[in-house]
Protein backbone atom coordinates (compact mmCIF):
# COMPACT_ATOMS: atom_id res chain seq x y z
CA UNK A 1 0.00 0.00 0.00
CA UNK A 2 1.60 2.77 -1.26
CA UNK A 3 1.39 5.10 2.04
CA UNK A 4 1.58 9.58 2.06
CA UNK A 5 2.59 9.41 6.03
CA UNK A 6 4.66 11.73 7.32
CA UNK A 7 7.32 10.37 9.17
CA UNK A 8 9.83 11.55 11.81
CA UNK A 9 13.70 10.69 11.04
CA UNK A 10 14.70 8.13 9.05
CA UNK A 11 16.03 5.61 12.62
CA UNK A 12 12.45 6.36 14.12
CA UNK A 13 11.05 5.29 10.86
CA UNK A 14 13.81 1.58 10.45
CA UNK A 15 12.89 1.17 14.46
CA UNK A 16 9.45 1.51 13.51
CA UNK A 17 9.51 -1.60 11.18
CA UNK A 18 12.11 -3.51 13.25
CA UNK A 19 9.48 -3.54 16.17
CA UNK A 20 6.76 -4.51 14.41
CA UNK A 21 8.41 -7.55 12.40
CA UNK A 22 9.73 -8.67 15.55
CA UNK A 23 5.73 -8.11 16.83
CA UNK A 24 4.61 -10.33 13.89
CA UNK A 25 7.24 -13.07 14.48
CA UNK A 26 6.81 -13.34 18.13
CA UNK A 27 3.02 -13.69 17.72
CA UNK A 28 1.93 -17.30 17.20
CA UNK A 29 1.17 -19.08 14.36
CA UNK A 30 2.50 -16.49 12.14
CA UNK A 31 4.92 -17.42 9.37
CA UNK A 32 6.86 -15.20 7.50
CA UNK A 33 9.01 -16.23 4.48
CA UNK A 34 13.01 -15.39 5.02
CA UNK A 35 12.97 -14.62 1.86
CA UNK A 36 11.06 -11.51 2.24
CA UNK A 37 11.83 -8.30 3.68
CA UNK A 38 9.83 -5.23 4.96
CA UNK A 39 11.73 -1.94 3.36
CA UNK A 40 12.03 1.88 3.22
CA UNK A 41 10.95 3.14 -0.26
CA UNK A 42 10.16 6.66 0.65
CA UNK A 43 12.68 7.86 -1.81
CA UNK A 44 10.61 6.75 -4.58
CA UNK A 45 6.91 8.16 -2.73
CA UNK A 46 5.96 4.23 -1.58
CA UNK A 47 6.46 4.46 1.91
CA UNK A 48 7.10 1.26 3.33
CA UNK A 49 6.70 -1.85 0.81
CA UNK A 50 7.86 -5.68 0.76
CA UNK A 51 10.74 -6.72 -0.91
CA UNK A 52 12.13 -10.14 -2.32
CA UNK A 53 15.99 -11.00 -0.47
CA UNK A 54 16.40 -13.73 -2.97
CA UNK A 55 14.38 -15.53 -6.17
CA UNK A 56 10.96 -16.88 -5.25
CA UNK A 57 8.84 -19.09 -7.24
CA UNK A 58 4.92 -18.79 -8.23
CA UNK A 59 3.10 -20.53 -5.98
CA UNK A 60 5.47 -19.78 -2.91
CA UNK A 61 3.64 -18.66 -0.13
CA UNK A 62 5.13 -15.26 1.35
CA UNK A 63 3.94 -15.28 5.03
CA UNK A 64 1.04 -16.31 6.98
CA UNK A 65 -1.07 -14.69 8.89
CA UNK A 66 -3.57 -16.01 11.65
CA UNK A 67 -7.17 -15.61 11.65
CA UNK A 68 -7.02 -14.52 15.46
CA UNK A 69 -4.16 -11.45 14.56
CA UNK A 70 -6.40 -9.91 12.30
CA UNK A 71 -7.49 -6.60 14.18
CA UNK A 72 -11.07 -6.92 13.70
CA UNK A 73 -14.69 -6.65 15.95
CA UNK A 74 -14.53 -10.43 16.21
CA UNK A 75 -10.80 -10.05 17.76
CA UNK A 76 -11.23 -6.92 19.50
CA UNK A 77 -12.40 -7.60 23.47
CA UNK A 78 -14.09 -4.38 22.99
CA UNK A 79 -17.04 -6.71 21.08
CA UNK A 80 -17.36 -8.42 25.07
CA UNK A 81 -17.19 -4.49 26.84
CA UNK A 82 -19.65 -2.57 24.80
CA UNK A 83 -23.68 -2.48 24.50
CA UNK A 84 -25.57 -2.38 21.92
CA UNK A 85 -23.90 -5.13 19.58
CA UNK A 86 -21.24 -3.68 17.79
CA UNK A 87 -21.92 -5.54 14.50
CA UNK A 88 -25.21 -3.65 14.19
CA UNK A 89 -23.37 -0.90 13.51
CA UNK A 90 -21.92 -2.20 9.92
CA UNK A 91 -18.64 -3.24 8.55
CA UNK A 92 -17.33 0.26 8.47
CA UNK A 93 -18.10 1.69 11.74
CA UNK A 94 -17.94 -1.17 13.90
CA UNK A 95 -14.33 -1.70 12.46
CA UNK A 96 -13.74 2.18 13.15
CA UNK A 97 -15.06 2.01 16.81
CA UNK A 98 -12.63 -1.06 17.47
CA UNK A 99 -10.01 0.61 15.94
CA UNK A 100 -10.04 3.92 18.05
CA UNK A 101 -10.45 1.19 21.35
CA UNK A 102 -6.94 -0.53 20.65
CA UNK A 103 -5.51 3.07 19.29
CA UNK A 104 -6.65 4.51 22.63
CA UNK A 105 -4.97 1.54 24.21
CA UNK A 106 -1.66 2.96 23.11
CA UNK A 107 1.43 0.38 24.27
CA UNK A 108 -1.36 -2.06 25.91
CA UNK A 109 -3.01 -2.67 22.22
CA UNK A 110 -2.42 -6.23 21.24
CA UNK A 111 -1.68 -4.20 17.62
CA UNK A 112 0.22 -1.46 19.69
CA UNK A 113 3.61 -2.23 17.24
CA UNK A 114 1.31 -2.66 14.17
CA UNK A 115 -0.56 1.12 14.99
CA UNK A 116 2.95 2.30 14.41
CA UNK A 117 3.70 1.77 10.93
CA UNK A 118 0.58 2.57 9.77
CA UNK A 119 0.23 6.09 8.52
CA UNK A 120 -1.47 9.05 10.52
CA UNK A 121 -1.69 11.66 7.93
CA UNK A 122 -2.80 10.97 4.20
CA UNK A 123 -3.35 12.54 0.48
CA UNK A 124 -6.57 10.84 0.03
CA UNK A 125 -8.91 13.56 -0.69
CA UNK A 126 -10.87 13.26 2.72
CA UNK A 127 -8.07 15.46 4.06
CA UNK A 128 -7.65 17.71 0.67
CA UNK A 129 -8.73 21.92 1.62
CA UNK A 130 -11.24 23.15 -0.62
CA UNK A 131 -8.21 25.07 -2.69
CA UNK A 132 -6.81 21.98 -3.33
CA UNK A 133 -9.74 19.92 -4.04
CA UNK A 134 -9.89 22.54 -7.15
CA UNK A 135 -7.14 21.51 -8.71
CA UNK A 136 -9.45 18.70 -9.76
CA UNK A 137 -11.47 21.34 -11.53
CA UNK A 138 -14.36 19.48 -13.44
CA UNK A 139 -13.63 15.57 -12.32
CA UNK A 140 -16.67 14.16 -11.09
CA UNK A 141 -14.47 12.42 -8.11
CA UNK A 142 -15.23 15.23 -6.13
CA UNK A 143 -18.65 14.60 -5.57
CA UNK A 144 -17.66 11.04 -3.78
CA UNK A 145 -15.43 12.32 -1.49
CA UNK A 146 -18.27 11.99 1.12
CA UNK A 147 -16.83 13.66 3.78
CA UNK A 148 -20.28 15.55 4.63
CA UNK A 149 -21.86 11.93 5.05
CA UNK A 150 -18.94 10.60 6.72
CA UNK A 151 -19.18 13.39 9.43
CA UNK A 152 -22.35 12.66 10.10
CA UNK A 153 -22.23 9.18 10.44
CA UNK A 154 -19.25 9.71 13.01
CA UNK A 155 -20.93 12.17 15.13
CA UNK A 156 -24.28 10.54 14.96
CA UNK A 157 -23.07 6.93 15.80
CA UNK A 158 -19.22 6.74 16.86
CA UNK A 159 -19.18 9.72 19.12
CA UNK A 160 -21.80 9.32 21.10
CA UNK A 161 -20.38 5.89 21.90
CA UNK A 162 -17.10 6.79 22.64
CA UNK A 163 -18.33 9.81 25.32
CA UNK A 164 -20.43 7.56 27.24
CA UNK A 165 -17.50 5.12 27.85
CA UNK A 166 -14.52 7.28 28.86
CA UNK A 167 -13.28 4.56 30.84
CA UNK A 168 -13.03 2.40 27.42
CA UNK A 169 -11.93 5.59 25.10
CA UNK A 170 -9.40 7.72 27.27
CA UNK A 171 -8.83 10.36 25.19
CA UNK A 172 -5.14 11.01 23.00
CA UNK A 173 -3.53 14.14 21.43
CA UNK A 174 -3.45 16.72 24.49
CA UNK A 175 -7.15 17.14 24.86
CA UNK A 176 -8.48 16.44 29.00
CA UNK A 177 -11.73 14.84 27.53
CA UNK A 178 -13.94 14.49 23.96
CA UNK A 179 -16.84 16.69 25.49
CA UNK A 180 -16.97 20.24 24.07
CA UNK A 181 -16.42 21.53 20.42
CA UNK A 182 -12.20 20.96 20.86
CA UNK A 183 -13.04 17.50 22.48
CA UNK A 184 -15.37 16.52 19.29
CA UNK A 185 -12.82 17.97 16.69
CA UNK A 186 -10.00 15.92 17.88
CA UNK A 187 -12.09 12.76 18.41
CA UNK A 188 -14.06 13.33 14.45
CA UNK A 189 -10.19 13.71 13.28
CA UNK A 190 -9.03 10.58 15.01
CA UNK A 191 -12.58 8.88 13.12
CA UNK A 192 -11.37 10.03 9.71
CA UNK A 193 -7.88 8.53 10.63
CA UNK A 194 -9.26 5.39 11.12
CA UNK A 195 -11.69 5.51 8.51
CA UNK A 196 -9.08 6.57 5.86
CA UNK A 197 -6.99 3.55 7.66
CA UNK A 198 -10.09 0.92 6.63
CA UNK A 199 -10.17 2.76 3.26
CA UNK A 200 -6.96 1.97 2.21
CA UNK A 201 -5.62 -1.24 3.92
CA UNK A 202 -8.88 -3.14 4.64
CA UNK A 203 -9.72 -6.49 3.60
CA UNK A 204 -13.45 -7.71 3.31
CA UNK A 205 -12.99 -11.09 5.61
CA UNK A 206 -14.37 -14.04 4.48
CA UNK A 207 -16.11 -16.95 6.69
CA UNK A 208 -12.95 -19.14 7.43
CA UNK A 209 -14.70 -22.13 5.22
CA UNK A 210 -14.50 -19.61 1.70
CA UNK A 211 -11.23 -19.27 0.54
CA UNK A 212 -12.19 -16.04 -1.64
CA UNK A 213 -11.25 -12.34 -1.28
CA UNK A 214 -11.46 -9.15 -2.39
CA UNK A 215 -10.84 -5.89 -1.10
CA UNK A 216 -14.22 -3.47 -1.27
CA UNK A 217 -14.19 -1.66 -4.27
CA UNK A 218 -17.52 -0.12 -4.21
CA UNK A 219 -17.21 2.58 -1.10
CA UNK A 220 -18.08 5.95 -1.59
CA UNK A 221 -17.06 7.82 1.52
CA UNK A 222 -16.18 5.11 4.47
CA UNK A 223 -19.82 3.99 4.97
CA UNK A 224 -22.16 2.46 2.07
CA UNK A 225 -26.55 2.11 1.45
CA UNK A 226 -26.09 -1.64 1.48
CA UNK A 227 -23.78 -2.61 4.20
CA UNK A 228 -26.28 -4.94 5.42
CA UNK A 229 -24.88 -7.19 2.45
CA UNK A 230 -20.92 -6.11 3.07
CA UNK A 231 -18.97 -8.44 4.67
CA UNK A 232 -16.42 -7.77 8.41
CA UNK A 233 -14.05 -5.77 7.36
CA UNK A 234 -10.39 -6.16 9.07
CA UNK A 235 -6.78 -4.94 8.96
CA UNK A 236 -4.32 -7.62 8.35
CA UNK A 237 -0.89 -7.22 9.22
CA UNK A 238 1.95 -7.45 6.65
CA UNK A 239 -0.79 -7.90 4.09
CA UNK A 240 -1.54 -4.48 3.85
CA UNK A 241 1.75 -2.89 3.49
CA UNK A 242 2.06 -4.14 0.43
CA UNK A 243 2.23 -1.59 -2.51
CA UNK A 244 -0.25 -2.59 -5.79
CA UNK A 245 0.63 -1.93 -9.27
CA UNK A 246 -1.61 -2.95 -12.16
CA UNK A 247 1.33 -4.01 -14.05
CA UNK A 248 3.53 -5.79 -11.34
CA UNK A 249 1.44 -7.38 -9.83
CA UNK A 250 2.90 -10.61 -8.48
CA UNK A 251 1.09 -11.35 -5.11
CA UNK A 252 -2.32 -12.19 -3.86
CA UNK A 253 -3.76 -12.94 -0.50
CA UNK A 254 -5.71 -16.22 0.26
CA UNK A 255 -8.24 -16.50 2.91
CA UNK A 256 -7.51 -19.95 3.85
CA UNK A 257 -9.33 -22.06 7.08
CA UNK A 258 -6.98 -20.81 9.89
CA UNK A 259 -5.24 -18.15 7.87
CA UNK A 260 -4.65 -15.92 5.49
CA UNK A 261 -2.02 -16.73 3.21
CA UNK A 262 0.31 -14.49 0.87
CA UNK A 263 1.53 -16.29 -2.21
CA UNK A 264 3.98 -15.60 -4.84
CA UNK A 265 1.42 -15.77 -8.37
CA UNK A 266 4.36 -15.45 -10.69
CA UNK A 267 8.31 -15.88 -10.30
CA UNK A 268 9.74 -13.18 -8.45
CA UNK A 269 13.60 -12.25 -8.73
CA UNK A 270 15.82 -11.40 -5.54
CA UNK A 271 15.68 -7.80 -5.40
CA UNK A 272 12.34 -7.10 -7.20
CA UNK A 273 9.32 -5.35 -4.91
CA UNK A 274 6.49 -7.85 -3.88
CA UNK A 275 3.08 -6.18 -5.13
CA UNK A 276 -0.91 -6.41 -4.93
CA UNK A 277 -3.38 -5.35 -7.13
CA UNK A 278 -6.72 -3.09 -6.16
CA UNK A 279 -7.96 -4.34 -9.47
CA UNK A 280 -8.94 -2.10 -12.35
CA UNK A 281 -9.45 1.23 -10.95
CA UNK A 282 -9.54 5.31 -12.81
CA UNK A 283 -6.30 7.19 -11.27
CA UNK A 284 -9.52 9.17 -9.64
CA UNK A 285 -10.17 6.83 -7.47
CA UNK A 286 -6.66 5.22 -6.91
CA UNK A 287 -6.33 8.86 -5.16
CA UNK A 288 -9.95 9.04 -3.45
CA UNK A 289 -9.58 5.42 -1.67
CA UNK A 290 -5.73 5.37 -1.69
CA UNK A 291 -3.92 8.60 -1.60
CA UNK A 292 -1.44 8.45 -4.43
CA UNK A 293 -1.30 8.37 -8.04
CA UNK A 294 0.72 6.25 -10.44
CA UNK A 295 0.77 6.12 -14.62
CA UNK A 296 0.39 2.33 -14.19
CA UNK A 297 -3.68 2.66 -13.37
CA UNK A 298 -3.81 5.38 -15.99
CA UNK A 299 -5.08 2.14 -18.46
CA UNK A 300 -7.99 2.72 -16.46
CA UNK A 301 -8.89 6.28 -15.98
CA UNK A 302 -12.64 7.13 -17.30
CA UNK A 303 -14.77 10.66 -17.54
CA UNK A 304 -17.91 10.27 -15.74
CA UNK A 305 -21.14 12.34 -17.18
CA UNK A 306 -24.33 13.26 -14.84
CA UNK A 307 -27.44 12.98 -15.83
CA UNK A 308 -27.11 16.66 -15.30
CA UNK A 309 -24.81 17.51 -18.31
CA UNK A 310 -26.73 15.46 -20.53
CA UNK A 311 -29.60 17.09 -20.05
CA UNK A 312 -28.01 20.64 -19.71
CA UNK A 313 -26.85 20.17 -23.41
CA UNK A 314 -29.78 18.51 -24.30
CA UNK A 315 -32.53 21.65 -23.71
CA UNK A 316 -33.74 19.77 -20.81
CA UNK A 317 -34.09 23.02 -17.60
CA UNK A 318 -33.38 20.24 -15.36
CA UNK A 319 -32.66 16.82 -14.74
CA UNK A 320 -36.37 15.79 -12.30
CA UNK A 321 -37.30 12.45 -13.70
CA UNK A 322 -40.91 14.02 -13.14
CA UNK A 323 -40.77 16.79 -14.86
CA UNK A 324 -39.05 15.30 -17.88
CA UNK A 325 -41.25 13.29 -19.96
CA UNK A 326 -38.10 11.79 -21.95
CA UNK A 327 -36.66 10.85 -18.23
CA UNK A 328 -39.51 9.02 -17.26
CA UNK A 329 -40.06 6.96 -20.00
CA UNK A 330 -36.34 5.78 -19.52
CA UNK A 331 -36.83 5.46 -15.31
CA UNK A 332 -40.30 3.20 -16.37
CA UNK A 333 -38.22 0.83 -18.36
CA UNK A 334 -35.10 0.88 -15.66
CA UNK A 335 -32.72 2.31 -18.45
CA UNK A 336 -32.31 5.82 -16.69
CA UNK A 337 -29.01 6.42 -14.48
CA UNK A 338 -27.45 9.03 -12.54
CA UNK A 339 -24.32 9.03 -14.56
CA UNK A 340 -22.44 7.46 -17.20
CA UNK A 341 -18.98 6.30 -17.27
CA UNK A 342 -16.76 6.11 -20.50
CA UNK A 343 -13.57 4.43 -20.37
CA UNK A 344 -10.50 5.43 -21.68
CA UNK A 345 -10.40 3.60 -25.08
CA UNK A 346 -8.39 0.84 -25.38
CA UNK A 347 -6.21 0.13 -29.19
CA UNK A 348 -8.81 -0.34 -31.46
CA UNK A 349 -11.90 -0.16 -29.67
CA UNK A 350 -14.87 1.26 -31.28
CA UNK A 351 -17.84 3.03 -29.63
CA UNK A 352 -20.00 -0.12 -28.99
CA UNK A 353 -16.93 -1.15 -26.85
CA UNK A 354 -16.83 2.20 -24.32
CA UNK A 355 -19.99 3.41 -24.36
CA UNK A 356 -22.84 2.72 -21.96
CA UNK A 357 -25.58 1.11 -23.62
CA UNK A 358 -27.98 3.03 -21.07
CA UNK A 359 -26.41 6.53 -22.17
CA UNK A 360 -27.40 5.44 -25.85
CA UNK A 361 -30.51 5.19 -25.32
CA UNK A 362 -30.64 8.03 -23.32
CA UNK A 363 -29.17 9.78 -26.22
CA UNK A 364 -31.60 8.61 -28.69
CA UNK A 365 -34.68 9.26 -26.73
CA UNK A 366 -33.68 13.21 -26.29
CA UNK A 367 -32.76 13.19 -30.19
CA UNK A 368 -36.45 11.89 -30.89
CA UNK A 369 -38.92 14.36 -32.21
CA UNK A 370 -42.01 15.07 -30.37
CA UNK A 371 -44.12 12.63 -32.84
CA UNK A 372 -41.26 9.44 -32.84
CA UNK A 373 -41.31 10.15 -28.84
CA UNK A 374 -45.09 10.03 -28.20
CA UNK A 375 -45.44 6.93 -30.44
CA UNK A 376 -42.18 5.85 -28.17
CA UNK A 377 -44.41 7.09 -25.00
CA UNK A 378 -47.64 5.36 -25.94
CA UNK A 379 -46.09 1.94 -25.99
CA UNK A 380 -44.15 2.61 -23.58
CA UNK A 381 -40.94 1.50 -25.31
CA UNK A 382 -37.78 3.10 -25.44
CA UNK A 383 -35.81 3.14 -28.64
CA UNK A 384 -33.13 0.98 -28.71
CA UNK A 385 -29.44 1.82 -28.40
CA UNK A 386 -28.44 3.26 -32.00
CA UNK A 387 -25.74 5.78 -32.77
CA UNK A 388 -26.43 7.51 -35.89
CA UNK A 389 -25.02 11.23 -36.87
CA UNK A 390 -27.62 13.02 -34.48
CA UNK A 391 -26.76 11.06 -31.50
CA UNK A 392 -22.86 11.58 -31.83
CA UNK A 393 -23.54 15.45 -32.52
CA UNK A 394 -25.48 15.70 -29.09
CA UNK A 395 -22.52 13.91 -27.41
CA UNK A 396 -19.81 15.54 -28.75
CA UNK A 397 -21.92 18.71 -27.33
CA UNK A 398 -21.79 17.06 -24.24
CA UNK A 399 -18.43 16.41 -24.37
CA UNK A 400 -17.18 19.42 -25.27
CA UNK A 401 -19.37 21.29 -22.86
CA UNK A 402 -17.84 18.96 -20.19
CA UNK A 403 -14.27 19.68 -21.37
CA UNK A 404 -15.21 23.68 -20.80
CA UNK A 405 -16.00 23.42 -17.25
CA UNK A 406 -12.35 22.25 -16.38
CA UNK A 407 -10.50 25.55 -17.27
CA UNK A 408 -7.54 24.57 -18.48
CA UNK A 409 -6.47 22.55 -21.82
CA UNK A 410 -5.09 19.46 -22.00
CA UNK A 411 -2.06 21.11 -23.57
CA UNK A 412 -1.49 24.04 -20.86
CA UNK A 413 -2.02 20.94 -17.91
CA UNK A 414 0.88 18.76 -20.05
CA UNK A 415 3.07 22.16 -19.70
CA UNK A 416 2.28 22.81 -16.26
CA UNK A 417 2.86 18.96 -15.08
CA UNK A 418 6.60 19.48 -16.91
CA UNK A 419 7.34 22.31 -14.88
CA UNK A 420 6.12 20.47 -11.72
CA UNK A 421 8.68 17.43 -12.82
CA UNK A 422 12.04 19.01 -14.80
CA UNK A 423 14.43 16.29 -15.47
CA UNK A 424 16.22 17.50 -12.36
CA UNK A 425 13.81 17.11 -10.01
CA UNK A 426 13.04 14.62 -6.36
CA UNK A 427 11.70 11.52 -6.87
CA UNK A 428 8.71 12.17 -4.69
CA UNK A 429 7.57 15.78 -4.33
CA UNK A 430 5.98 16.84 -0.93
CA UNK A 431 2.95 18.65 0.49
CA UNK A 432 1.00 20.98 -1.51
CA UNK A 433 3.39 20.33 -4.54
CA UNK A 434 2.53 16.44 -4.24
CA UNK A 435 -1.28 17.18 -4.26
CA UNK A 436 -0.82 19.36 -7.38
CA UNK A 437 0.97 16.97 -9.37
CA UNK A 438 -1.90 13.90 -8.54
CA UNK A 439 -4.37 16.68 -9.45
CA UNK A 440 -2.94 17.03 -12.72
CA UNK A 441 -2.44 14.09 -13.25
CA UNK A 442 -6.25 13.13 -12.88
CA UNK A 443 -7.44 15.42 -14.81
CA UNK A 444 -5.14 15.03 -17.49
CA UNK A 445 -6.17 11.51 -17.94
CA UNK A 446 -9.89 12.40 -17.48
CA UNK A 447 -9.01 14.92 -20.48
CA UNK A 448 -7.39 12.43 -22.42
CA UNK A 449 -10.30 10.48 -22.10
CA UNK A 450 -12.40 13.33 -23.60
CA UNK A 451 -10.42 13.71 -26.14
CA UNK A 452 -9.64 10.20 -27.56
CA UNK A 453 -13.94 9.88 -27.55
CA UNK A 454 -14.54 13.08 -29.53
CA UNK A 455 -12.03 11.94 -32.24
CA UNK A 456 -13.72 8.28 -32.45
CA UNK A 457 -17.17 10.48 -32.79
CA UNK A 458 -15.92 12.43 -36.69
CA UNK A 459 -16.24 9.18 -39.13
CA UNK A 460 -19.97 8.54 -37.16
CA UNK A 461 -20.34 12.67 -37.91
CA UNK A 462 -19.10 11.86 -41.30
CA UNK A 463 -20.72 8.53 -42.20
CA UNK A 464 -24.16 8.75 -40.56
CA UNK A 465 -24.34 5.36 -38.15
CA UNK A 466 -23.11 2.56 -36.66
CA UNK A 467 -24.09 -0.64 -38.17
CA UNK A 468 -27.57 -1.71 -37.36
CA UNK A 469 -29.48 -5.02 -36.66
CA UNK A 470 -31.59 -6.36 -39.41
CA UNK A 471 -34.68 -4.73 -37.92
CA UNK A 472 -33.55 -1.35 -38.36
CA UNK A 473 -32.78 -0.90 -34.56
CA UNK A 474 -28.91 -1.12 -33.16
CA UNK A 475 -28.20 -4.35 -31.60
CA UNK A 476 -27.66 -3.37 -28.07
CA UNK A 477 -25.81 -6.19 -27.27
CA UNK A 478 -23.05 -4.52 -29.02
CA UNK A 479 -22.67 -1.81 -26.32
CA UNK A 480 -21.01 -2.17 -23.01
CA UNK A 481 -23.28 -1.96 -19.91
CA UNK A 482 -22.29 -0.02 -17.49
CA UNK A 483 -23.56 2.03 -13.80
CA UNK A 484 -22.61 4.47 -11.61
Amino acid sequence: MSSSAHFADPSSFQQQSNDFVSWLESCPGVQVNPKICLADLRSTGAGRGVVARSSILEGEELFSIPRNLILAVQNSELRNLLEPDLEALGPWLSLMLVMLFEYSKGTNSKWAAYFRVLPTRFDTLMFWSSEELRELQASAIVDKIGKKGADESILQSIVPVVRANPNLFPPVHGVPSYEGDAGAATLLELAHVMGSLIMAYAFDIEKPETEDDDVDDNDESYMTDDEDEQLPKGMVPLADLLNADADRNNARLFQEEECLVMKAIKHIQEGEEIFNDYGEIPRADLLRRYGYVTENYSQYDVIELSLGDVCQVAGLSDSDVESQPRLELLEANDVLDDGYVIPRPAPNASLHDILPAELVVLLSTLCLTPEEFEQRRSKNKPPKPAMESIQASLLRKILQAKQAQYGSSLAQDMQLLSSLLPPNAPAALEGSDRRKMMALQVRIGEKEVIQAVLAMLEPLLSNGSLKRGANGDADDRQFKSARV
